[in-house]
C-alpha cells in the first residue's frame, strides 16, 4: 500500500473521486438540463407546427391538382357533400406522400384539417391546432 506523507500523519493514498466532487459535477448537469429542457419542448412544439402547416399547403396543391385533373365540374360534384376524410381519399393520388388517412397524414393529433367549399378556386383546407385554435398559414 502506498502511503502519503502529510505533515507528521502517514495516510493510504486515495484513488477516485471526492463526494463533493461529485455533488458539483450533479449540479452543474441540473443547472444545464433546467436551461435546455424548455428549449427541447419549444422547438419540439415549433417543428410539430411547422410540418401541419406543411402538410395543409400540400393538402391545397392536391386539391388544385386534383380539380385540374378531373376538371372543374367534374370535380365540384364529386367534392360536395364529402366529408374531410372522403374528400383527402379523392386528393391522395395527387400528394408526394400519402397516409392511409387524414388524420394519420397529420403530425401529431392535437392538429386537424378540414376541407371547405365546392369552388374548386376557393376550396383551401382549414388547419385547426391545439384547443381548436384556428391557424393562419
Amino acid at each position: 500500500m502506498k502511503f502519503l506523507l502529510t505533515g507528521l500523519s502517514a495516510r493510504p493514498a486515495q484513488r477516485g473521486f471526492s463526494l463533493v466532487e461529485l455533488l458539483v459535477v450533479l449540479a452543474v448537469l441540473a443547472i444545464i438540463l433546467y436551461f435546455a429542457f424548455p428549449n427541447i419542448v419549444q422547438v419540439k412544439s415549433d417543428s410539430e407546427l411547422n410540418l401541419a402547416k406543411a402538410r395543409a399547403e400540400a393538402l391545397n396543391l392536391g386539391a388544385a391538382a386534383y380539380f385540374q385533373a378531373v376538371g372543374t365540374s367534374a370535380a365540384a360534384s364529386a367534392w360536395a357533400g364529402k366529408s374531410s376524410e372522403q374528400r383527402y381519399t379523392l386528393i391522395k393520388p395527387y400528394l408526394a406522400f400519402p397516409q392511409a388517412t387524414l388524420s394519420n397524414f397529420m403530425p401529431s393529433s392535437d392538429y386537424t384539417v378540414t376541407f371547405n367549399g365546392t369552388n374548386p378556386h376557393r376550396v383551401k383546407a382549414t388547419l385547426l391546432g391545439p384547443g381548436g385554435a384556428d391557424i393562419a398559414y
